[in-house]
């Protein structure tokens, strides 16, 4: 995270009791559910920041994609005040000291559940390294279904299947290797959900361009850049494994993290929705690539699919993670989504100005709300 500036205090005002929306409703002689809708509408001109997430908080926002690891009383306040809800996500890659393993994150997942009164939910994940081991499975499926035990919501996989792994032959291990197959099958058996963070974005495999939203990643990782690791698959090859164990699957519910990792033309989403009804997407960290592409076509598109798109950010807080930082982020970046979708004024991004959407309320509610507690059953109320 980079150096942020202050900003004001925040002032969010406490939701109205259902019962006074429904009263309202009744006494205007409108159905609940439209008065509902328009109470959830941005008041005009919530530019400020603070107006803005009291606006945001009114909606029950459910934040399907963080990384919280940090039982913080301030943050856990901030959560508290904007009624926020998330999925909060484990990740192994043995590239990373953080997430060598999975502790201590699931230990501090499970305690800012626990902080939270659930309203931070918990996806696990497993290590997919050790898949021409014997016993993986057995091993790999008995950890899992410990941890639903525990209340996980859903299994995390990660680039690294298509992006880092090899079998013993030398050839690239895929997400849809039959090693992980009776796995998955599990999982659905289960009726959790699987988040698949599978390849990268296009610029990951092009020149570096300063005016990408992701320059600085991979200049400061260039590890994670194909583009220096030519010998690397392409990203049309991991998609069309990830593709193939959707299809293999179809009683499982796959979340495609960071918009399924087709940032950059809402066109490839659409074409597997259409093929895929056990297929959504979260926009996790790419808010700013359907800011990049034309307004109206990007609007169409949430309008068309609206069931399908789950709203995420990819927030983070580590233990080392500085207070002020940390809650300045999740103001900012929760403003600035809001205020892009809800309304149609103009949104500041990476020294750019774009057109917000002005999407209507009910769709609002699906992005923000519903669609997460339909393929995160359990979201919205969450274990402690």
């Amino acid at each position: 995270m980079g150096n942020l500036n202050k900003v004001k205090a925040l002032r969010v005002a406490r939701l109205f009791p259902l019962a006074v929306l429904i009263a309202a409703a009744i006494l205007v002689g409108a159905k609940s559910s439209s008065a509902l809708m328009k109470a959830l509408q941005p008041g005009p001109a919530n530019s400020d920041e603070s107006g803005l997430l009291e606006s945001f908080a009114k909606i029950e926002p459910i934040d399907v994609h963080t990384h919280i690891y940090k039982d913080d009383p301030e943050l856990n306040a901030l959560i508290q005040r904007l009624d926020l809800r998330t999925v909060n996500i484990c990740v192994i890659d043995d590239r990373d000291p953080d997430f060598k393993g999975l502790e201590p994150q699931r230990t501090e997942a499970l305690k800012v559940r626990r902080s939270t009164h659930g309203r931070l939910t918990f996806c696990t994940t497993f290590s997919p390294y050790g898949f021409e081991q014997p016993g993986f499975e057995a091993r790999s499926i008995e950890q899992l279904n410990e941890d639903f035990g525990r209340g996980a919501l859903a299994v995390k996989i990660y680039k690294v299947m298509g992006m880092e792994m090899k079998n013993r032959a030398g050839k690239w291990v895929m997400a849809d290797d039959p090693a992980f197959e009776p796995i998955y099958r599990d999982i659905a058996s289960h009726r959790r959900t699987l988040i698949a963070h599978l390849a990268e974005p296009d610029s990951c495999w092009q020149p570096p361009n300063p005016a990408s939203p992701d320059y600085s990643y991979y200049k400061e990782h260039p590890g994670e850049y194909a583009y220096a690791h030519p010998d690397w698959p392409s990203k049309a090859a991991i998609l069309a494994a990830r593709d193939h164990l959707v299809a293999e699957n179809p009683q499982l519910r796959v979340v495609g993290a960071h918009l399924g990792s087709m940032e950059t033309n809402v066109d490839d989403i659409a074409r597997r929705f259409d093929l895929y009804p056990n297929f959504a997407v979260d926009m996790a960290a790419r808010v700013p690539y359907l800011m990049l592409q034309p307004r109206d076509k990007v609007r169409a598109f949430l309008l068309k699919y609206q069931a399908r798109v789950l709203y995420g950010t990819d927030l983070v807080a580590f233990p080392r993670s500085k207070t002020e930082d940390t809650l300045a982020e999740f103001r900012e970046t929760y403003a600035r989504d809001w205020k892009f979708f809800s309304t149609d004024q103009k949104v500041q991004y990476m020294g750019h100005t774009y057109e917000g959407l002005g999407l209507p309320p009910d769709v609002l509610r699906k992005l923000f709300h519903d669609n997460a507690v339909h393929w995160f059953p359990g979201v919205d109320r969450g274990t402690q």
